[in-house]
């Protein structure tokens, strides 16, 4: 008996033979695109429920996008329609049609843990502690959530997070680590104090490069003499306006899961520099040398390498600011639309440190590219929200695909950019399914 295995999983194992398997597709060797004969392309037009007008420019080894994501749902209290990618630690991403508000409220925020949260009780939060110190801190102390809210100026910003890993399932050879596909970003509201303001007051010896955390969480072994994660940034990025410690999210305290009773948001790099249950604060002499500081986590090769290399720890390098990206938020992807109406087509896109110059959007597999109308950020480092009203020529299958770019000339490419071994910073194309029909 043949065992049975998901079409992710067969798309990561050879996407061309899974393009023979499932459609007898083949295209041309040349273009890499389209369809040699019509039997692949009659099967695919059948499972998608109609004839795919722009199939001529279809790249192989693509899975269609409205195959591609699930709509698989769990209950997590505090949480509408996550899709779970582990229980231990809790890790959950957003489908893309949930991430539609401007501002992404709490019950559609991802969930990325590195180890278990602590248990702590809402009375407990006002005496909560922070420690500052390090090699580089002049005054090292400790100050309670109360006193650092009537001691520091309160500042409020929209910043946006994502995961270091967000598209991470669409890597081949598969990396290792949640399989997240596109929704492990958000764009919440947070207010607390900025970073800066503290270790100002704690003082910055001349010789400090990096600003690390260490949180209350607790290592998976249930060791307490491990740490499941402890990361930092350098100087620069902590001493940015931007860089905060929060203990409020969209107007509300900050929920267990995203780190209450406190925690840094230092958006536009990977979300794991921004520490959750914080109760530690490091100025550092040297690059911070926490958990998941080094090896292969957060870090990609410095130089590009070949898919599947082995590389060595010492050619790795860490990640700072992210790439630039976009979301399709609406419409839903898999949906059914009359060819009779405009359809208005938006999302989000942001570029870590730098900001979003255009949006684009296809719906011919890339051949041709439409500006939308892009708005600019509510603050820096916020996503930027865009939109379209499109139409389509003819009744079928068609896929709408986004790309943006920022304001460094730096555009998503429409396929996946350099593989490295844990699938960090896939910025390729989002792209969504929808039937046209009379």
């Amino acid at each position: 008996m043949m065992k049975k295995i998901g079409i992710h999983k067969l798309y990561s194992q050879n996407p061309i033979e899974a393009d023979r398997l499932l459609w007898g597709r083949e295209t041309d060797p040349v273009s890499r695109r389209g369809f040699l004969g019509n039997v692949g392309l009659i099967s695919m037009s059948t499972v998608l429920g109609g004839v795919i007008p722009f199939a001529k420019y279809m790249p192989q080894g693509l899975i269609p996008a409205a195959l591609a994501q699930s709509d698989t749902s769990f209950e997590i209290p505090g949480k509408e329609g996550l899709v779970i990618l582990n229980d231990r630690p809790i890790n959950a991403e957003t489908p893309a049609h949930l991430l539609d508000d401007n501002i992404t409220p709490a019950k559609h925020l991802f969930v990325r843990n590195n180890g278990i949260p602590p248990d702590i009780s809402e009375s407990d939060y006002e005496s909560w502690e922070l420690q500052i110190e390090g090699e580089s801190c002049s005054r090292p102390q400790k100050i309670q959530l109360k006193d650092l809210k009537t001691q520091f100026k309160h500042h409020t910003y929209q910043l946006q997070i994502e995961c270091g890993g967000n598209g991470r399932s669409e890597f081949y050879p598969p990396a290792r680590g949640n399989q997240w596909t596109t929704g492990a970003v958000g764009c919440p509201k947070w207010t607390g104090v900025r970073l800066l303001d503290v270790l100002n007051y704690v003082g910055i010896k001349n010789d400090a490069v990096y600003v690390a955390y260490e949180g209350a969480d607790k290592h998976l072994s249930g060791d307490p003499s491990k740490r499941p994660i402890s990361r930092g940034v350098p100087l620069r990025k902590a001493l940015e306006k931007e860089s905060l410690i929060v203990w409020s999210m969209n107007g509300e305290s900050l929920p267990l899961l995203h780190g209450a009773p406190l925690r840094m948001v230092c958006s536009g790099w990977p979300a794991s520099v921004s520490g959750k249950w914080l109760t530690k604060i490091l100025i550092r002499d040297r690059v911070h040398d926490g958990e998941k500081m080094g090896g292969k986590s957060y870090r990609v090769p410095c130089n590009p390498v070949a898919p599947g290399t082995d590389v060595d720890d010492a050619n790795m390098c860490i990640i700072e600011s992210m790439p630039v990206k976009s979301l399709i938020t609406f419409p839903k992807s898999g949906i059914n639309y009359s060819i009779d109406k405009h359809m208005e087509v938006r999302g989000h896109a942001w570029a870590g440190d730098a900001s979003v110059k255009d949006v684009y959007i296809s719906i011919n597999f890339g051949v041709s590219w439409q500006r939308t109308i892009l708005k600019k950020p509510v603050n820096r480092l916020a996503w930027q929200h865009w939109s379209l009203s499109i139409d389509f020529p003819k009744e079928g299958y068609y896929e709408i695909w986004a790309r943006a770019e920022d304001n460094n000339g730096q555009s998503q490419p429409v396929v996946l950019p350099g593989w490295n071994p844990r699938g960090y910073l896939n910025n390729a194309c989002h792209r969504i399914a929808v039937n046209i029909q009379a």
